[in-house]
């Protein structure tokens, strides 16, 4: 049995003794070395882009422009973006005569030129020029001399003002601004409100939050043997990127080649495009390897973040405690390109009422489009803001009642056989109820443990400082929603004579450091009934693997374990029938699900989902509003665990993250500007902030849509952290925090106010 046992990572070993390559680590004789010159404005047309100072730099190779880019735009969801703003370029005189120096620039590789977003700027990270040289240091200093003509326009970077009648249009694929909308209408909420006995009705935001990947972006393209364009690169879906960049040049999709080598952690924040469109575009047109790695500056500019929210929400009850109605408006600021804005906007319309039996919901949910920095997919992917907002109703509630929060959940949480806020029953497998009940069993466990005592001795010593507990519990989906077609392939060889010898495995999932390679190899072993030495492991190659699908979602190991399970019981089969070798090829297709109904919102938009509770002890200083987290249980429904350990570094990673956005993560801008764009200014959790104790509990309900009943949870540790910190805080001080992240200022102004 290797499922279920805590095996070593396969990749642990090259990782700590830095023999494992990363993007930056990477180097091909010949290679060229590339920089990329930003906006850094918000709002603007550019008007001329004067290349003919940088040209004159010597040991610049090229810069290209939009007008390289044969198709020049992009997009996850949606092509509304461009790969680099669109202007007149103003050459020296001899380029202008044709001589080379900046690429291939005949009539048939200028890119189109008419896209209706061309010349605008419309955040600070829109790249303009891809400066490749002989050395970083001359692309910099070129990039540097490049001289643009803006004319600057009004950045828009409310939510509620860019929804104004009179806001001016910041993209023409979006009237209004607005480039999405969610409604529920389930039951009469207006009616229901009137016949409860308790209304909890307030206002809530949330912030955005940087990825803060330790690998910043990097990559290296080149043109491999058999004359594809080929990019090494850190990202989330191999198959998704090579899409996007054949797309974007113009190119059969089998002319492009993408690889992943070592990833520095992702978190959603390499599910959108960085380097790797430039990237390909220099080495097609140059033929000769191109590299790039940007600085921590770079990265925070240029890539998308946590959507920022805000909400109104009313939540009714009777004085029982039963749930009676729910509505909820949200506003998601999703900068101005959709990325995955549409999908994030819809899990926070399944999610923003909680994982509760409601007969009466409205939800009214918009994206909109601004100037700020772009949103896009990070743990969670709407559900954190969302269930901040419900679980934090829920706990109010329970106070208004005087009613025990944990109770107050069981009686309305969802169970086999309830209707969502979709008007469908959830799916099978709802384990929430024994999540919950883990959960508050392992606080018991540590009451007793405990004696009764406060927190720490701290607590009750200084009478400074006061102590909290809270709870919070969710849920959220695993796998793609709202009908988008999902696959997962694998490909397994088998090779020997009279025995299996020795097993290939081919798979295109990413390893973003959640340990999926592990998890992939302990599948095959215990589907192929080998030891994991007698198994070799092809991954991340969009040349030799079928499409997986993102690492993203919680759906990774969940996926493959159906398509390593169908490979490999199609290889055994050919193995016994003689074939040597057997291979199998598998591409696995889970149930679909079903759009959101415009008008109601009725539908099955998830295959299945995670659950979660939490339980958070914290610390308050009353005279400087510093918030210490000291204890967290978290318990997860995994359905089977792969590997426990990786489990509980899942688990561990999530929360401490989560508590970064929480109370410590303040991205801050100012008019479109970022003004947190270094780590001195924007601070992660260090050893010091993380809390003393995460108490890991690990719940084993198998998954009926699961191979193996293997349930995805990466990121269910993160959901609900915040609101258990927000209900620690007021059993501590009796005061509400409606507003993320809690830094010491905002807490220190509530508890004066």
């Amino acid at each position: 049995m290797t499922i279920g046992t805590s095996l070593p990572r396969i990749d642990a070993y090259a990782k700590v003794t830095g023999r494992a390559p990363y993007p930056g680590d990477l180097s091909m004789p010949g290679m060229l070395h590339a920089k990329v010159l930003f906006a850094r404005r918000p709002h603007a047309r550019v008007k001329t882009i004067d290349l003919r100072e940088a040209l004159r730099v010597p040991g610049v190779i090229a810069i290209f422009t939009g007008a390289d880019v044969p198709n020049n735009e992009y997009g996850l969801v949606l092509f509304d973006a461009p790969v680099m703003v669109s202007a007149e370029v103003v050459l020296p005189a001899i380029e202008r005569k044709g001589a080379s120096g900046i690429g291939n620039r005949d009539s048939a590789d200028r890119g189109n030129g008419t896209k209706p977003f061309d010349g605008v700027v419309r955040h600070v990270g829109e790249k303009i020029a891809f400066v490749v040289a002989e050395t970083e240091r001359i692309a910099e200093r070129a990039r540097d001399l490049i001289h643009i003509e803006y004319e600057d326009l009004p950045p828009l970077v409310d939510v509620h003002a860019a929804l104004e009648p009179n806001a001016p249009l910041l993209h023409p694929h979006y009237p209004g601004n607005v480039m999405k909308r969610y409604r529920i209408r389930k039951g009469d909420v207006e009616s229901a409100f009137a016949q409860c006995d308790v209304v909890i009705e307030d206002i809530y935001t949330t912030g955005a939050q940087e990825h803060a990947y330790l690998q910043p972006e990097a990559g290296l393209a080149y043109i491999d043997e058999q004359g594809r364009v080929t990019v090494q690169v850190a990202g989330q879906w191999t198959h998704e990127d090579q899409h996007q960049i054949a797309h974007a040049l113009n190119l059969p999709t089998d002319q492009v080649r993408v690889i992943y080598p070592a990833i520095g952690g992702a978190f959603g924040g390499r599910e959108d495009m960085s380097v790797q469109i430039v990237l390909a575009l220099a080495a097609w047109k140059l033929r000769r390897p191109v590299k790039i790695v940007w600085t921590r500056e770079e990265s925070i500019l240029g890539h998308h973040k946590r959507h920022p929210m805000w909400f109104h929400a009313r939540l009714g009850a009777t004085r029982d405690g039963r749930l009676l109605a729910a509505q909820v408006e949200i506003r998601a600021d999703a900068g101005p390109y959709a990325y995955t804005s549409t999908k994030v906007l819809g899990n926070a319309t399944v999610t923003c009422v909680g994982p509760y039996k409601i007969p009466n919901v409205a939800v009214d949910a918009c994206a909109v489009v601004t100037n700020n920095v772009p949103s896009g997919a990070f743990r969670g992917f709407g559900a954190p803001q969302a269930l901040f907002v419900a679980e934090t109703q829920m706990n109010k509630l329970a106070s208004a009642l005087r009613m025990d929060p944990v109770e107050l959940r069981l009686r309305n949480a969802l169970r086999d056989g309830s209707l969502t806020v979709n008007n469908t029953p959830i799916p099978p497998g709802c384990s929430l109820v024994d999540v919950i009940e883990k959960c508050r069993m392992k606080n018991e466990e540590l009451r007793i443990e405990n004696d009764g005592r406060p927190i720490s001795q701290f607590s009750i010593l200084n009478s400074q400082f006061r102590a909290g507990r809270g709870f919070a519990c969710g849920h959220k989906n695993i796998g793609f929603s709202f009908g988008f077609p999902e696959r997962c392939e694998a490909t397994v060889e088998l090779y020997g004579g009279a025995e299996i010898e020795r097993a290939v495995v081919k798979h295109a999932g990413a390893e973003c450091g959640q340990g999926a390679h592990t998890a992939f190899l302990q599948l095959a072993a215990q589907m192929l009934k080998l030891p994991p030495d007698r198994i070799e492991l092809v991954l991340s190659d969009t040349a030799s693997s079928g499409n997986s699908g993102s690492a993203s979602a919680s759906r990774l190991t969940f996926m493959a374990a159906h398509a390593i399970q169908g490979a490999a019981e199609q290889a055994l089969r050919r193995w016994h029938d003689e074939e040597r070798p057997a291979v199998a090829h598998y591409v696995y297709r889970p149930r679909p699900t079903t759009p959101m109904d415009d008008a109601t919102g009725a539908g099955d938009p998830n295959i299945t989902y995670g659950y979660v509770a939490q339980s958070a002890e914290v610390e308050v200083d009353i005279e400087t509003g510093h918030l210490r987290v000291r204890r967290i249980v978290c318990a997860d429904d995994v359905g089977k665990a792969v590997n426990p350990q990786q489990v509980v570094g899942q688990i561990e990673g999530g929360v401490v993250q989560a508590l970064g956005w929480t109370h410590l993560e303040n991205f801050v801008t100012h008019d479109g500007h970022v003004l947190s764009s270094h780590f001195s200014t924007y601070l992660i959790p260090s050893v010091l902030d993380i809390p003393d104790r995460v108490e890991s509990v690990i719940v084993e309900n198998p998954d009926p849509h699961g191979a193996l009943g293997i349930r995805g949870m990466a990121e269910m540790p993160f959901l609900v952290a915040a609101p258990a910190v927000v209900a620690a805080i007021h059993d501590a001080t009796g005061v509400w925090i409606n507003d993320l992240p809690i830094t010491p200022e905002r807490l220190r102004a509530k508890l004066r106010s």
